[in-house]
């Protein structure tokens, strides 16, 4: 029986990442994983895949948009499915093996199997059962769907079969039109399928600022994916090649149906839990189903932490790795911080969207007295040159103190862009400290400097 300081159990983003931090910090630390690879959902069949198969679909939305005008003539390039999901792969590779390098690096036991916790103070993993000091359990999410809807990863599928399909759909129907919905159908549009998005509420993207949701559904439609808001799924039926959607509006409650070759279920996600034994250990749960901890991500059980997708917030990567450097500083004795009012968000489409912060909606339904400081990307030399000036940045500002309360933005690298508003954020500063920050010409970055002075006497080239 081995025995460690810490046992993570799982070895995605928030996981591997705790494990390093742990063994940093002088921990004897190992690390269950039952996948063949670590990395877990976002670098096997999430994340990372669906931003190299985002990244080559845009690459031939530019040549056949783009190129000519630039004066790149030529025949536009045709797809090789089985080349692109190839690239992917190799993709995915590159990242599983860095993270093996950095468990061997750190002197962290990839343990092999599924996890589960017998006791306080132990984790079994297939027969063997291992002692622990303190356990972290970064488990994960996994998709979830529909009464009347299942996933067969062929026909009706969840975002990892829509990563790996045999070929390219000639009609998609996306249930939900939330960032996986959006972000895939992208790519299928991209490369050439009908997509039509079923969306049970009235916007898309729920949760984003009003403003940014409206824009960014008009450039989708631009792009050619049809929106059917309002719509509630009630089944799919399949054959061997083709599905059957059937919904219902919900404002005449009338029944349509929809065919398609491929469905796609983005409905969202749901903790992964099953079978750790949390039930039998005593572990208090959430009424989502979530596991319940305190402000430092211990659990009612002593010794037992929880981060990541299996806790309550929002089921972001990097919300499970500040977590887990956090709950791994707290094992260590040391101080462990996550500020859950900047951590940012970004939809991977073209245009990108990003956001941190309060949206303008719930700025105001705080009772601040608010200003808003808008530039758009028209404005910015960088972006008309790269044929990417759709979009505009939005910062939000306390109008009595001129500190930024959060930031929109959907355009050119909006992902990137975004962390100059988040470390803005953590040191308190005001919209006047941005725009009075040098910005490099020609720069994207400009947008923001650019709605920063927005916010006071006004931007420059607006």
């Amino acid at each position: 029986m081995a025995s460690y300081d810490v046992i993570v159990i799982g070895a995605g983003p928030g996981g591997y990442v705790a494990a390093i931090r742990c063994a940093q910090l002088g921990l004897k630390t190992a690390c269950v994983e039952g996948r063949e690879t670590l990395g877990g959902t976002c670098l096997n069949v999430g994340c990372i895949p669906s931003k190299a198969l985002l990244h080559a679909s845009h690459q031939l939305h530019e040549a056949e948009h783009n190129f000519a005008k630039m004066g790149l003539k030529g025949k536009s390039p045709s797809v090789d499915w089985d080349q692109m999901k190839a690239y992917k792969d190799d993709v995915i590779g590159q990242n599983t093996k860095g993270i093996e390098f950095l468990f061997k690096k750190n002197k962290i036991d990839w343990l092999k199997g599924w996890g589960s916790i017998p006791a306080a103070g132990q984790v079994e993993v297939g027969d063997e059962i291992h002692e622990a000091k303190n356990i972290i359990i970064a488990s994960g999410s996994e998709p979830s769907t529909l009464p009347g809807v299942e996933i067969d990863e062929e026909i009706v599928v969840s975002s990892t079969g829509a990563l790996a399909l045999k070929k390219i759909p000639k009609k998609l129907a996306v249930i939900g039109a939330g960032v996986i919905g959006l972000e895939l159908g992208s790519v299928y549009a991209r490369l050439g399928s009908e997509v039509e998005v079923i969306e049970f509420l009235d916007v898309i993207t729920p949760g984003m600022d009003g403003e940014v949701q409206k824009n960014f559904q008009k450039l989708l439609k631009k792009q050619g994916l049809k929106f059917t808001m309002g719509a509630a799924v009630q089944k799919v039926e399949t054959t061997k090649t083709k599905a059957k959607l059937t919904y219902k509006l919900r404002k005449d409650d009338s029944e349509n149906t929809i065919d398609a070759d491929v469905v796609l279920v983005a409905t969202g996600r749901r903790p992964y839990v099953d079978g750790l034994g949390l039930e039998a250990l005593g572990v208090e749960m959430t009424e989502r189903g979530q596991i319940k901890t305190d402000s430092q991500w211990r659990t009612n059980i002593p010794g037992v932490f929880a981060i990541g997708d299996a806790i309550e917030g929002p089921m972001l990567a990097h919300k499970a790795e500040d977590e887990g450097m956090a709950a791994a500083e707290v094992i260590a004795g040391k101080h462990g911080h996550v500020n859950y009012d900047v951590i940012p968000g970004v939809i991977y489409t073209a245009p990108e969207v990003a956001s941190v912060g309060l949206t303008e909606e719930a700025a105001k339904a705080s009772g601040r007295n608010i200003k808003v400081g808008k530039f758009s990307f028209m404005g910015n030399g960088r972006a008309k040159a790269v044929f990417q000036g759709d979009g505009f940045v939005k910062i939000i500002a306390d109008k009595d103190t001129d500190r930024v309360l959060g930031a929109h933005i959907i355009g050119p690298a909006a992902g990137d862009l975004i962390h100059e508003i988040c470390v803005a954020m953590e040191f308190g500063a005001s919209a006047e400290d941005i725009a009075l920050t040098c910005h490099a010409h020609p720069t994207f970055s400009e947008a923001v400097r650019e709605a920063a002075l927005a916010c006071g006497s006004g931007a420059i080239h607006m």
